[in-house]
């Protein structure tokens, strides 16, 4: 592919034009829906690391703060991902079967299912805030000056877990583009309000700046989701509630949603281990590397989105050969993307913290973690792929139980096993986590490579 092609496809990727992804060249169609997914979730990435690096001017009570509470609401997050990936895969099974109308139905009726959810999420965490903090380890001073930032963060769980399923429905359809650009709307809004809105309220600033911007974001995707022109256009007719397709999208939303659970609540505990044996300098050492490694994660589980939904249209048509051929070429694009960032990790981890913090201690605790975590990046890569893939096809189940072995039952027990038994503190917490994610990323290619996921009915 030649210059000249190659950003005439980068230019038809971002105007987001209607394709049909089920036919003519695969690398063509991975790459027109990698480039505005990878340049979407890179504004999400750039979203959380504009959080940090002017909350990191408060100190270290103010990033445990921000750090400890994103930490317990990828809950959230995981409830948004698991809506998303199944009102996804049903909307790009519907789309490859050359069925917009039913496409935007399912969509319609995930909506539904996101503002039950929302309400109670909404309540629970705005009036248990402190209470959450304390939970995840943090000391009488982080829960004090962090506790409005929770409850605040908690209050917009509607806009975080739409901004999410829409762009989920905005992917199934194979209209990239739009998601993107939500992403981006939300992003550079926060960008904008988040050190105005610190200079002027604080921590609390920097909460309201995050809701407003995904807020933005939501305004937008709903627009086009009723007056755009893209191929997925919701009518009011859309909201009458349909038990079956609501029962099809829970059948695959809810093993999804736990699946993201499970790896979020691994995370979880391995936070409240370096918080508890580390204390404030390695948990905010901890969170500062944590936000770098999403920023470099999130491109390439925008790659991981492309294979999805590649494989779910693919399946819709009945092209079964190219669905797994499609999977396999975004996989080996994603180990050599993530093998460059990995040697990022381990050359470069101490000027990388060194942006965020100055503070000695938390940059000795930031640099380890960035390096630990950078070790297995090839494997985080496939690891995302397959999953990605088998949840494409509508089988969210395996990779659930993936996931729940991996976290639950070797990463956990080896996070305290190696922190405390062998008192290595916050190192032991951090050497856990390559080692899951490795063991997670040969299991989730071995059981694709089954080939199960192609019998998958939605």
């Amino acid at each position: 592919m030649t210059i000249k092609n190659i950003i005439s496809v980068i230019r038809q990727s971002l105007n987001g034009e209607t394709q049909d992804y089920t036919t003519g060249s695969i690398r063509k169609a991975v790459f027109l829906l990698a480039v505005p997914m990878i340049l979407e979730l890179s504004l999400e990435s750039v979203f959380a690391l504009v959080d940090i690096f002017f909350v990191g001017k408060l100190g270290q009570n103010a990033i445990a703060s921000v750090g400890l509470t994103e930490s317990v609401i990828t809950i959230v997050y995981s409830i948004a991902i698991g809506l998303s990936t199944g009102a996804g895969a049903v909307v790009a099974r519907r789309i490859g079967e050359k069925n917009a109308d039913g496409a935007a139905h399912a969509g319609a009726q995930s909506l539904i299912i996101a503002f039950i959810i929302s309400a109670v999420l909404t309540v629970t965490g705005m009036i248990y805030a402190g209470d959450i903090l304390g939970l995840m380890g943090a000391s009488k001073e982080v829960v004090a000056d962090g506790a409005i930032f929770t409850r605040i963060m908690f209050g917009g769980s509607l806009v975080i877990i739409l901004i999410f399923l829409i762009n989920g429905i905005f992917r199934g359809a194979g209209n990239a583009a739009m998601a993107m650009k939500s992403l981006w709307i939300a992003s550079l809004t926060n960008i904008i309000l988040c050190p105005i809105l610190i200079h002027f309220f604080g921590l609390k600033g920097a909460a309201m700046a995050t809701v407003t911007g995904r807020t933005s974001g939501v305004i937008y995707q709903c627009y086009h989701l009723i007056k755009g022109n893209g191929i997925v256009k919701f009518t009011a007719s859309h909201f009458n509630f349909d038990s079956p397709v609501i029962k099809t999208i829970i059948k695959i939303a809810w093993p999804a949603t736990l699946q993201f659970i499970i790896s979020s609540g691994s995370w979880i505990v391995v936070a409240r281990l370096v918080a508890e044996t580390g204390g404030t300098a390695a948990s905010a050492g901890y969170q500062v590397a944590i936000r770098n490694v999403v920023f470099f994660i999130l491109p390439a589980w925008g790659l991981s989105n492309a294979a999805a939904t590649l494989l779910g249209q693919n399946l819709g048509a009945k092209e079964i050969d190219r669905a797994e051929k499609s999977v396999m070429i975004t996989a080996k694009y994603n180990a050599i993307f993530m093998g460059i960032v990995m040697v990022v990790f381990l050359l470069f981890s101490s000027p990388i913290i060194n942006i965020f913090t100055k503070d000695v201690a938390v940059v000795k605790f930031g640099v380890q973690a960035l390096q630990i975590f950078g070790s297995a990046y090839i494997f985080y890569g496939i690891g995302m792929v397959m999953t990605q893939a088998l949840n494409g096809a509508g089988d969210t189940k395996t990779p659930t139980w993936i996931n729940f072995v991996c976290f639950w039952l070797i990463q956990i027990p080896l996070a305290y096993y190696l922190s405390e038994k062998l008192d290595m503190k916050a190192t032991g917490a951090f050497i856990s986590i390559p080692i899951a994610e490795t063991l997670l990323a040969l299991a989730a290619w071995y059981y694709f490579k089954k080939g199960k996921w192609k019998e998958v009915k939605i």
